[in-house]
């Protein structure tokens, strides 16, 4: 028992645990933070594009209520709204991601000066220069 502990604080301690809760707390404040622009500040002029019609409160009735049922309703205007947060949010990760890849191929470049190379990078590459290197010399031996 006192080994499984010790993994899992090592496992914890590494940063992997403690990133992806970061990665989710910020997710989930970004969420409410495009949930609020999207109810409160795109969808109300597209509600007046659209002769006040509200979106989120419109629904195709599958049955009316009655005295002892229950309305039961798609409610599909929640759903376009919902898919209006979802483009908002995968755009903006698209664009994170090319932005972090951007970067991360200028510092996988060893010939590029501007971004600082990681060592295992600048060690492969100067292994493989040498390994060209040893090529051209065992050729031109032939």
């Amino acid at each position: 028992m006192k080994k499984f502990f010790e993994e899992f604080k090592n496992f914890a301690i590494k940063g992997n645990m403690i990133d992806l809760a970061i990665g989710i707390i910020i997710g989930t404040a970004f969420n409410k933070v495009v949930s609020a622009l999207v109810s409160k500040v795109i969808m109300p002029p597209l509600s007046l594009m659209t002769d006040d019609v509200n979106l989120s409160n419109k629904k195709w009735v599958l049955r009316e209520s009655g005295e002892k049922m229950e309305e039961v309703a798609i409610g599909y205007g929640e759903l376009i709204e919902s898919l209006v947060d979802f483009c908002i949010i995968a755009f903006t990760i698209f664009v994170m991601v090319k932005f972090i890849n951007r970067f991360k191929e200028k510092s996988e470049d060893p010939a590029n000066k501007e971004v600082e190379t990681p060592k295992n990078i600048a060690l492969l590459a100067s292994v493989e220069s040498l390994l060209k290197e040893q090529n051209e010399i065992l050729r031109s031996k032939r």
